[in-house]
């Protein structure tokens, strides 16, 4: 487990994170057990998404906190903070395996805003990990196929599905990269530095997954993109299998 220091935050998160656990702590009172803030490292987020989201753990919440809660969400946006995911301590714990991915990535990356470390006792397996992994790359290969039928060959709609999907193959290739070994630092990753771990672990060219890492701001020059988009498909059928295999 590893915690990122508090100097991660910039000037504005460090007072919305403050206005946020004031509003907290007058709806939950002691019930709110910790709060950290997670997803500082994520580079992919698109400019509109770039929100600080927050994990408020509690002894139990009811519908009437929810509904103390909701009238506050526009004024955390406008402070640049994501609605926080209200969830008790006993739920996180017992649906590590449900959501090994997700909170193990908040678990290894994280800032405590309030409260105690949550994460002491907190683990995910690696059959949980790997299970993650398998169905986030068959749910990307689904959509790519399905993506690709949608557009009905059209070569623009084509670029705007590879450029689209890039940052979730992005985090797939990360969450790929830590299952072996545990890389706390994984979302630091450059591009290259990822293209070629993922070269090295499966065989994939590391020209190809940088190709595609960099299709949101590249695609615009390419006449048609589809025979591309092919040989993306085609890799990620690779991961699959490779994941798949992992068993």
């Amino acid at each position: 487990m590893a915690s990122s220091s508090a100097a991660a935050l910039s000037s504005e998160q460090h007072a919305a994170s403050e206005a946020l656990v004031a509003d907290l702590r007058r709806i939950f009172g002691a019930r709110l057990r910790s709060l950290v803030a997670y997803g500082l490292s994520d580079t992919s987020a698109r400019d509109d998404d770039r929100l600080l989201r927050t994990l408020a753990l509690l002894e139990q919440y009811s519908f009437d906190d929810l509904r103390q809660c909701a009238p506050l969400t526009r004024a955390w946006r406008r402070r640049g903070l994501a609605v926080p995911l209200l969830l008790t301590y006993q739920e996180f714990m017992r649906t590590l395996d449900v959501f090994p991915l997700e909170y193990g990535n908040i678990i290894a990356n994280h800032v405590v805003l309030a409260g105690e470390e949550p994460f002491g006792q907190a683990h995910v397996s690696p059959a949980d990990r790997r299970r993650g992994c398998e169905h986030q790359a068959k749910s990307h290969l689904v959509h790519l196929r399905e993506g690709f039928l949608e557009t009905g060959g059209d070569t623009r709609d084509v670029a705007a599905l590879i450029a689209a999907s890039a940052p979730s193959f992005r985090s797939l290739l990360l969450n790929l990269a830590q299952l072996d070994i545990d890389r706390p630092d994984a979302a630091l990753l450059h591009d290259h530095e990822l293209a070629k771990i993922t070269e090295q672990a499966m065989g994939i060219p590391a020209e190809l997954v940088t190709e595609i890492l960099t299709s949101p701001v590249a695609l615009g020059t390419v006449a048609d993109p589809t025979a591309l988009l092919s040989r993306y498909i085609d890799a990620n059928e690779r991961i699959w299998a490779f994941v798949d295999r992992l068993r």
